[in-house]
């Protein structure tokens, strides 16, 4: 048998081979559906944002603005459901199933942080917080380290480089989303059609809006 044989033979075999292993890895694997809903309270309002982890296989997913998630995980599989306010749900995916598809409504509780009490004394009256304001020690160091801190330069310098927290990002996050939502299935208007734009624009103009603008620039 020459080398030729011998390939025209295997392939096929590796071919079949191949293709029942791929139908043994895939009689696993369940279209994992569902909604995550608050169930603190009867409204039932879906909960945006939520994390879906497969907790075997250290991936998942997260919930849309309506609370939808949708992941494919195997038979067997732990999927913990996390959010920010609400206590962590873990369940487990049925070995049972006989179909590839599994959808379920998650209902999530409010976890609630008790946190120290503080306690606020105010001031006996005002004119004693005056003279306790007045008797204040600041040093010429802090003074200048302050100035430095509220300086224009700096203050430019920090809103350009310093970063945005996860509340900022969530919610320019929603503005974009609510924005798209209210002219779904429709061309945004335009401002240059608008009357009330044009008139705004006429009387910063006469206001001399825009020469003030150009002075700051340069006084910068």
């Amino acid at each position: 048998m020459n080398i030729k044989c011998f390939i025209f033979i295997l392939l096929p075999i590796l071919f079949i081979s191949t293709s029942l292993v791929g139908q043994t890895k895939g009689e696993g694997l369940v279209q994992f559906t569902g909604i995550i809903l608050d169930g603190s309270n009867e409204e039932l309002l879906p909960i945006p944002y939520a994390n879906v982890l497969v907790m075997d296989h250290n991936r998942g997913t997260y919930s849309d603005f309506n609370g939808f998630f949708s992941i494919v995980v195997e038979k067997g599989d732990s999927v913990e459901f996390s959010a920010v306010g609400y206590q962590s749900i873990i369940f487990q995916i049925p070995d049972t199933l006989t179909d590839n598809r599994y959808s379920m409504v998650q209902l999530m509780s409010e976890d609630t942080i008790n946190l120290p009490e503080t306690v606020v004394f105010p001031w006996p009256s005002r004119n004693h917080f005056k003279l306790e304001f007045l008797a204040m020690d600041v040093t010429s160091e802090m003074q200048d380290r302050a100035v430095k801190n509220l300086a224009n330069e700096t203050l430019r310098k920090m809103r350009n480089e310093v970063a945005t927290d996860g509340n900022e990002n969530a919610d320019y996050y929603l503005r974009q989303q609510s924005r798209n939502y209210y002219h779904i299935g429709q061309t945004p208007p335009m401002n240059i059609f608008s009357p009330l734009a044009w008139k705004q624009f006429f009387d910063a103009w006469q206001r001399g809006d825009y020469k003030k603008k150009r002075k700051k620039d340069r006084d910068y």
